[in-house]
């Protein structure tokens, strides 16, 4: 059974008189262990397909299975729930909550959760990732780098099964991004599943598949 599969898949919006396809009738599967690129111009496609893999946006039709449960047909509470602990994002501009230190911040999926402080697993995130000396800094007081960095801890932090990436590396300079898709990377030796939405032709040759959207579909 494959971690993700995804069945006639359709995200399409009402304009005036008009139907826009987002995303029309995609259908892929996608196996645990992979580090999978989804490409294609700008308005392509791409970031609604991730949405929709994620659970953040709703079909039109179609289903979306996350180990065999079609999280399409899930209630708003057990689709949260499976999101909060199955899934981690990181999107294009952080969304990092500014009023919160970088550790508050990591935290925060334990703080929906209600979930007990695990200071040996943030200690072992913030290492792995370079943040020790930030932790008790705001995201203000961060680089770009440094504050994707801090996005990627929050969301690894709960252990996810997947790992789902919109633009992760889009508003950081070459070195930095570079850097950033090299932790994508690690995670993924460690069999954690990567899905990353991106521009760069570069980055995309470095995952392990590259799937290519025009006019929401995969070509």
């Amino acid at each position: 059974m494959s971690q993700i599969e995804i069945k006639n898949l359709t995200k399409k919006f009402i304009q005036g008189s008009n139907e826009i396809y987002a995303v029309n009738n995609v259908s892929m599967q996608i196996e645990k262990g992979e580090m999978v690129a989804i490409t294609g111009q700008s308005g392509s496609g791409k970031t609604t397909l991730l949405n929709l893999i994620g659970g953040i946006e709703t079909p039109t039709s179609g289903s979306v299975f996350f180990d065999g449960i079609n999280i399409c047909e899930l209630d708003n509470g057990e689709l949260s729930k499976l999101r909060r602990t199955k899934i981690g994002y990181v999107f294009q501009d952080f969304n990092l909550i500014p009023i919160l230190t970088v550790e508050e911040n990591i935290q925060m999926p334990w703080l929906l959760n209600s979930q007990k402080v695990d200071k040996e697993r943030l200690r072992e995130i913030e290492h792995f990732l370079g943040l020790e000396e930030r932790a008790h800094h705001l995201p203000s007081e961060l680089s770009g780098g440094q504050r994707q960095r801090a996005a990627i801890a929050r969301a690894l932090i709960n252990r996810p099964d997947i790992i789902l990436a919109d633009e992760p590396t889009g508003n950081l300079d070459r070195q930095i991004a570079d850097e950033i898709m090299e932790y994508f990377i690690r995670l993924n030796k460690e069999n954690i599943t990567v899905i990353l939405v991106t521009h760069e032709e570069r980055y995309a040759e470095m995952c392990s598949r590259k799937i290519v959207i025009s006019d929401g579909r995969i070509i």
